[in-house]
């Protein structure tokens, strides 16, 4: 069981709930739960009863839809110190995504019936809610625009650049992405095939604007992706 207060300190520090008095956080950290997942596993499914909203303390979560014939988008990909579920928890309707951790995860559990009255009483937090429903909005919507309007390359280098803003660690040889993903993750995440992910990388990789190590991407000419991605610019 975690230490009561250990959770007040987890929720002190979190971004959406690190301005609420020591009293508020020690009321609501009395109703949170910790809940650890593997790696591979599926934390809710699309349609599952929204009651709850889940902070990463540790480990990485990819919102993703799949078609009925297998196929995946990933829609984006949530940090430590990130919060996911706050659709369901504002309007109590079902999930409209599937969540699942991509290493091994540990979640603070925000139940709906206590964070409702927190919005209440806290209109800072809310705003701050709201922020981020509109960034997810915009995500989406960055989303929609590649998948249909942008060529592959243009498409993966957004993706790549997008990355780095999230998970990049500046480092002697380039910026490096902190976090591991496949190919065909990649590709889920960007709107394209593996093959055209594998096709791309590969060419990068040789022109030296990219390079691998210890299992890590590492983008040598940010700028040059920049001008990929937007070849109009």
């Amino acid at each position: 069981m975690i230490a009561e207060k250990y959770r007040e300190e987890v929720l002190s520090r979190h971004i959406l709930l690190r301005h609420l008095k020591p009293e508020e956080i020690k009321r609501l950290a009395a109703t949170a739960r910790f809940v650890r997942h593997a790696p591979n596993a599926t934390i809710f499914h699309k349609g599952d009863p929204g009651s709850s909203m889940m902070a990463v303390i540790r480990g990485k979560v990819k919102i993703c839809a799949t078609s009925h014939d297998g196929k995946e988008v990933v829609l984006n990909i949530i940090d430590q110190g990130g919060a996911f579920g706050e659709i369901a928890v504002l309007d109590g309707k079902p999930r409209t995504a599937d969540a699942v951790a991509l290493e091994e995860t540990d979640l603070l559990v925000l139940e709906r019936a206590q964070l409702m009255s927190f919005l209440s009483n806290n209109p800072e937090l809310l705003t701050r809610l709201l922020a981020v429903l509109c960034q997810r909005l915009r995500q989406t919507s960055e989303h929609l625009e590649d998948a249909m309007l942008r060529e592959a390359p243009s498409r993966l280098a957004r993706g790549l650049l997008r990355l780095a803003e999230a998970f990049g660690q500046e480092g002697p040889t380039g910026i490096r992405l902190a976090i591991k993903l496949s190919q065909t993750q990649i590709g889920n995440l960007v709107g394209t095939s593996r093959e055209s992910v594998n096709k791309l990388l590969n060419e990068w990789q040789r022109a030296g604007h990219l390079a691998q190590e210890g299992g890590s991407l590492i983008i040598r000419d940010p700028k040059l992706l920049a001008r990929i991605a937007d070849p109009a610019e």
